[in-house]
């Protein structure tokens, strides 16, 4: 008994001898304090199904005029202005005097084209002038008359006091061969911001980049953002497209030349698969931020002269490459202006009454003014728009005063001069 009591002693000791000398380490005279930690976030609660996870930044131009801020009754006796553009040019110099184009293609680009600074310049001018920008949707609308039948009608906008409506239109958003080797920027894509960018590659150093100030998508997105008040309820343009060489700079057309048992043809069908899903991000973000979408037939046809069953062919081939992708349209922009059976106005022929048949219900063309008049005889509405570009600007000055004036906006340093390219001002 007494030598199990000595060993529980001495076992007791070296228990003691051990925690003295801590394993041999030095301990602090004081405990140490308690470390502080930070307390780990509550969990965020999960979106309920269909709510957004984040507000689209563009809210903040859909809701920046108020409905009791729209005071101003703009009647359908009222003009609403349409302008439209061409791809504007990114490297003026390069495309006027460097590029391995033709004479005749340079003059092409000095007669349709602005350049970034003069398209610029114009949306501040108009924005100055007062002019906010308005949905051709908004302005025009189908109703059944007492006799039931459909016709088209101007509606009345209410804008803000002080603001003029203004439509704006960009043709041949495509991208064309042509464009990737003169100077302009190459396609549109959705960056890391979730914002529409345009694909650019300058062509004196080979360097390809992304850029929002190159490109007349990204410029008036831009400008949108900064200006809010330049538009009504987050409206922004149309997109006049064509369908041949795809559509935003993705090469989503068909290639009927490929016969469906050829060797080639899986690896193009993969191909232009890979080109929809692609461009489909980008009509989606288009769509939320204003814009929307006409046609300018698949193969930009003259429609005054071509037999009917080509303009069937092509129409029914937009609707497949292009109208699947960006969905249906009432809007028809006319390719070189012309006009289907040679004078719309006057006349409905068969090429016309066809493509009201296919939902046309908006034809537009180009002219002097921002003409536009209303079929008694069928539901559609014709009407002009405004064209600013080199021929304008060099020609037409006066035309334009309301919008601008030439003088501050032609970039007469860079454009073509010779004795048929001169400032008629």
């Amino acid at each position: 008994m007494k030598r199990s009591i000595a060993l529980l002693l001495l076992l007791t000791l070296l228990l003691g001898l051990l925690a003295g000398c801590g394993g041999g380490r030095e301990q602090p005279a004081e405990p140490a304090p308690p470390v502080e930690t930070e307390t780990p976030p509550e969990p965020e609660t999960e979106p309920e199904p269909g709510e957004p996870v984040s507000a689209d930044p563009y809210d903040a131009v859909r809701n920046y005029w108020q409905p009791e801020q729209l005071t101003q009754a703009w009647g359908p006796e009222q003009t609403v202005e349409h302008l439209f553009f061409h791809p504007v040019i990114a490297y003026p110099r390069y495309a006027f005097h460097e590029s391995g184009a033709t004479q005749a293609q340079r003059y092409g680009l000095d007669d349709w084209m602005c350049t970034v600074d003069e398209y610029n310049k114009i949306l501040q001018s108009v924005y100055e002038r007062g002019y906010i920008l308005v949905r051709m949707e908004d302005v025009w609308s189908e109703y059944t008359t007492d006799a039931g039948e459909q016709r088209m009608r101007r509606n009345t906008l209410m804008l803000p006091e002080g603001k003029k409506p203004l439509i704006l239109s960009f043709d041949d958003v495509n991208y064309y061969p042509y464009m990737l080797e003169e100077g302009f920027t190459s396609k549109l894509v959705v960056g890391d911001d979730g914002e529409i960018w345009a694909a650019c590659t300058d062509p004196y150093t080979g360097e390809a980049f992304l850029t929002k100030e190159l490109d007349a998508t990204p410029i008036l997105d831009t400008f949108v953002y900064e200006h809010p008040d330049f538009s009504l309820n987050g409206a922004k343009a149309i997109f006049s497209l064509t369908g041949y060489c795809g559509i935003l700079g993705y090469r989503t057309q068909d290639d009927r030349d490929i016969a469906k048992d050829s060797s080639d043809r899986s690896a193009f069908e993969q191909y232009r698969a890979a080109e929809i899903e692609a461009v489909r991000p980008v009509i989606q973000r288009l769509k939320e931020t204003g814009w929307t979408f006409g046609s300018h037939t698949w193969g930009h046809i003259r429609l005054a002269d071509k037999p009917l069953q080509t303009i069937v062919n092509d129409t029914e081939r937009w609707a497949d490459e292009v109208g699947s992708l960006v969905g249906e349209t009432q809007i028809l922009f006319y390719p070189h202006g012309g006009r289907p059976d040679g004078d719309d106005w006057k006349q409905t022929g068969e090429r016309f009454r066809y493509l009201q048949s296919q939902g046309f219900r908006v034809f537009a063309s180009v002219g002097t003014s921002s003409f536009s008049h209303i079929k008694e005889d069928i539901s559609a509405v014709i009407c002009d728009r405004l064209h600013p570009d080199g021929t304008t600007l060099r020609y037409a000055r006066e035309k334009y005063l309301q919008f601008y004036d030439a003088k501050d906006i032609m970039d007469v340093d860079v454009r073509p001069k010779d004795e048929t390219h001169t400032v008629n001002w």
